[in-house]
C-alpha cells in the first residue's frame, strides 16, 4: 500500500559539494575518482581534518588504499579494515559501527569512513550493491559519521553509477552532475526523495525503492522537496508497494503538483494505494 500523506518537515537534504573540504556531519558522499588517483593520496587535506576537528579515520578496502601516501601520512590512530568488494553487508556495517563506538569511547567526535567501491561480480544485482549503499546512509544519518564513497567511472557501467549515485545525498568530483533524483535515509525506515523522478530515471527509482524495501515491512517516504515524478515513477512506486502485502510505504510532503498527477493517474482508488488529504 502506498498512502500520500500531508506535507511535513524533514532534516537532512542533498547538496552538491565543490572539494571533500565541504563535508559536514552526517554526510554520505559519492566523489567520483580521477582515473589516476589514489583514495587517501587524494584526500590528504580531508584526512589531516581528523585532527582538527576530532574526528577518527576509518578505511574500508584494506591497505592497497594507502598507496600513494608519504610515510606519516595516515594517522597513526587509523583504523583500515580489509573487507573484499563481495564482503556480507552486514558484517562491514557491523564492523563499521564498533570502530564508530571505539573512537566515542576514545573522545573522538565521530569517524570518517572513506572507501573505494569495486563492482561485484557479473551474478550480483544492482539491488545488493544498493542495499550496502543504502545501510551506509542510514549509519550516516543516525550516527553523524563522515562516509565518502569513492567510485572510479572507468571501471562502473554507467547506469550501475547513476544508479549508485542517486543514493547518496552529496557528490563531488569529475563530471559530477547531479542525479535527476537523490534517496536518502531521513530516520528510521524514512527516506527522503529529492529531484525529479521522470521516465530517464524510473529504473535507478525502482531498483532503490526495491533495495530499501528488502530492510523493512513498511517504510515512509518523504517528497518535501520531490518536484515532479511521472507516471514511469508512479508505477514503480506502486509495483514496489506491491511487493509488501503486509506493510506498507507511506508517502509524506508530496507538493500539489506531485498529488494532483497521482489523484489524475487513478492511484487513489485501487486497493495497494491510499492517498489521505
Amino acid at each position: 500500500m502506498v498512502e500520500l500523506l500531508p506535507e511535513g518537515d524533514q532534516l537532512r537534504a542533498a547538496r552538491a559539494l565543490a572539494t571533500l573540504d565541504d563535508v559536514g556531519l552526517g554526510d554520505h558522499v559519492c566523489w567520483r575518482l580521477d582515473p589516476a588517483a589514489a583514495l587517501l593520496a587524494d584526500t590528504r587535506a580531508f584526512v589531516a581534518d581528523e585532527a582538527l576537528h576530532g574526528d577518527k579515520i576509518v578505511v574500508l578496502g584494506g591497505v592497497d588504499s594507502t598507496t600513494g601516501l608519504p610515510p606519516g601520512a595516515v594517522p597513526s590512530d587509523s583504523v583500515i579494515l580489509d573487507f573484499s568488494p563481495v564482503a556480507d553487508t552486514a558484517a562491514v556495517l557491523a564492523a563499521v559501527r564498533r570502530e564508530t563506538r571505539t573512537a566515542l569511547r576514545q573522545g573522538f567526535r565521530s569517524v570518517r569512513v572513506l572507501t573505494e567501491r569495486l563492482p561485484r561480480p557479473a551474478t550480483a544485482g544492482v539491488e545488493e550493491l544498493l542495499d550496502q549503499e543504502l545501510k551506509l546512509d542510514q549509519f550516516a544519518s543516525e550516527s553523524g559519521a563522515i562516509v565518502v564513497c569513492a567510485f572510479r567511472p572507468s571501471q562502473w557501467r554507467a547506469p550501475t553509477l547513476e544508479h549508485m549515485a542517486c543514493v547518496h545525498p552529496h557528490e563531488v568530483g569529475i563530471r559530477a552532475e547531479r542525479p535527476a533524483f537523490r534517496m536518502f535515509s531521513t530516520g528510521a525506515d524514512s527516506w527522503s526523495v529529492d529531484g525529479v523522478v521522470d521516465s530517464d530515471c524510473a529504473a535507478a527509482f525502482s531498483a532503490a525503492v526495491r533495495a530499501a524495501i528488502m530492510q523493512t515491512p513498511s517504510m515512509t517516504m518523504r517528497f518535501d522537496t520531490l518536484e515532479l515524478i511521472d507516471a514511469a515513477g508512479m508505477r514503480a512506486l506502486v509495483d514496489a508497494a506491491r511487493r509488501l502485502p503486509a506493510g506498507s510505504i507511506v508517502v509524506e510532503g508530496a507538493n500539489d503538483t506531485v498529488r494532483l498527477g497521482w489523484e489524475l493517474a487513478g492511484y487513489q482508488a485501487t486497493d495497494s494505494v491510499v492517498m489521505s488529504a
